[in-house]
């Protein structure tokens, strides 16, 4: 049985994992079976990192972005966005409420926004660095130069997220315009890597033109890689995008991906995100239950968050920061895990 196989040896061959996921998607795995997996990862999740849940303070700084990748809702030619930026002021602001609130990493993500020159974004990764010499400063704002990938990482920032979206070519074409490619993506991760940035890398489930071949080859990408961090969320669509009438990924398909991966890359930071807690209101705890151990609450203005539009219903855009917190402290207790106030860096393999 391939899912046998899988979690005595860690891994699959290409074809072997496409096979495991369709067996998936024909519902021709048995309970039981889905039970052991699920058992195997929370095992190796608590073997790592006990019962603790990390926190990340998400400060979603631009929603400016020179790019049209087709899924997304803040492209550049989406003409019926509020535009907004914040300034030094308003970022620090952010950082003073999320450490008063236990945050010990701040994620700094925005669209590639031009206006953040190699320059700009130093001079505020260094006064963050400043002021909190105890927390993590984690970017996520796209494909750059190695130059300036290592002037930020001069400048104080220790993670870098860069979801891959897909290692298959093909299908990397069809989610993005002419001049994206896969092959750029992966370089800059590998650049990122060799920085000594933790890296974060993932794919949406359920993105449009997805096959189980293509998820196939994300898991065996995400084996050589070898990140510290794997976001992955169900695809949800956007009103303003080509794919407005594509179905949305699944939070089943995702929790089962959550665990592969969990078995896959046993110390990896995972996170339940909001994609997954927007397609189903108990998503972000299963996600927990299936061997995931980071969260990410939203520490942006309450003005801007709903500017801050990737996709249709996203959650928690209402909500003051601490509301956030206190609200998901208490969802990840009901699971039997604990939030904790710690920097949360990768486990040791």
């Amino acid at each position: 049985m391939l899912l046998e196989k899988f979690l005595e040896q860690g891994c699959l061959k290409e074809e072997e994992f496409k096979e495991l996921l369709d067996q998936f998607d024909q519902g021709s795995l048995t309970r039981e079976a889905l039970l052991t997996l699920t058992k195997k990862a929370v095992a190796l999740r608590e073997c790592y990192y006990g019962k603790k849940v990390y926190t990340r303070g998400l400060i979603e700084f631009t929603n400016y972005c020179k790019n049209n990748c087709y899924y997304c809702g803040i492209q550049a030619k989406n003409s019926n966005v509020t535009r907004y930026r914040l300034s030094m002021e308003e970022i620090l602001s952010c950082c003073e409420s999320g450490y008063d609130l236990g945050f010990r990493t701040f994620v700094l993500q925005g669209g590639e926004d031009p206006y953040y020159t190699k320059e700009r974004m130093t001079e505020i990764i260094k006064e963050i660095r400043c002021r909190y010499p105890d927390c993590a400063i984690t970017l996520s704002v796209g494909e750059k130069d190695h130059d300036t990938y290592a002037a930020w990482k001069e400048a104080g920032a220790d993670r870098y997220l860069l979801r891959h979206e897909t290692a298959d070519e093909a299908h990397y074409r069809k989610l993005h315009p002419e001049g994206m490619t896969f092959e750029h993506r992966k370089a800059c991760l590998y650049d990122l890597k060799s920085l000594g940035y933790q890296v974060g890398a993932g794919f949406m489930v359920g993105s449009p033109y997805q096959t189980n071949k293509s998820l196939a080859k994300d898991l065996l990408f995400l084996k050589e890689l070898k990140p510290d961090m794997v976001g992955i969320g169900p695809f949800i669509s956007h009103h303003d995008t080509c794919f407005k009438d594509m179905p949305n990924g699944t939070a089943e398909k995702t929790v089962f991906l959550l665990s592969v991966i969990r078995v896959l890359l046993p110390n990896v930071l995972l996170p339940a995100t909001t994609a997954l807690g927007t397609v189903d209101p108990q998503g972000r705890e299963k996600g927990i239950k299936a061997g995931a151990n980071v969260v990410m609450p939203n520490l942006s203005p309450v003005a801007v968050r709903k500017q801050y539009e990737l996709y249709d219903s996203k959650i928690c855009t209402g909500e003051e920061a601490a509301e956030c917190r206190g609200c998901l402290e208490r969802r990840i207790a009901s699971t039997g895990y604990e939030m904790v106030s710690m920097r949360g860096d990768v486990a040791k393999r």
